[in-house]
């Protein structure tokens, strides 16, 4: 399936193979965007929402971390390695390729915001998808990678923020009271 998506992408036009490059990471950028108008918008509401908010980023960044050792035990040669013509470079030697990080991270971040922001799902969710499939797509990732980075991202991220919300949500109500004019 790797080579038959790779072949794919190579057929189609130079304009989408600098979209998908570039696209991978500028989604990671919407990402932090959107968290930070779900803090503004929850900045007023319950304070558990922003509890959520405010977890769901470190719930991202443990599945990044356990994607991280995940690569280190596994050692998964990247496949743009053996040879094959792809749109984007070949990461360095010590660069593993399963799980995918950058699935991970997406995944983990459409999970923790659809907590807090539901009407967000319908964008969200296919947005990690393509930003996950653009990682086979230029050539660096195999499926199996994305996939597996995606459901570590999409099962870590939002259960730690559920985990964490109560021992985070005292600290909002106490921000707030120091903040909020008296």
């Amino acid at each position: 399936m790797y080579d038959e998506i790779v072949d794919f992408a190579l057929a189609t036009p130079a304009w989408l193979h600098v979209l998908a490059e570039v696209g991978t990471d500028a989604g990671l950028f919407v990402f932090v965007a959107l968290f930070g108008v779900a803090a503004w918008r929850a900045w007023r509401g319950p304070a558990r929402d922003l509890a959520l908010v405010i977890a769901g980023p470190a719930g991202v960044v443990l599945a990044y971390i356990v994607s991280e050792v995940v690569k280190l035990v596994v050692r998964e040669d990247r496949p743009c390695r053996g040879g094959v013509a792809t749109i984007a470079a070949c990461p360095p030697l010590d660069d593993w390729s399963f799980p995918s990080n950058h699935a991970a991270i997406a995944a983990g971040a459409a999970a923790t915001l659809v907590l807090v922001w539901r009407a967000l799902a319908w964008v969200v969710f296919p947005l990690a998808a393509v930003m996950a499939f653009s990682r086979v797509f230029v050539g660096v990732h195999y499926p199996h990678d994305v996939a597996a980075g995606f459901v570590l991202g999409l099962v870590l991220a939002p259960l730690f923020a559920l985990l964490t919300v109560g021992a985070v949500t005292p600290a909002v109500r106490l921000a707030r009271s120091r903040l909020s004019p008296r």
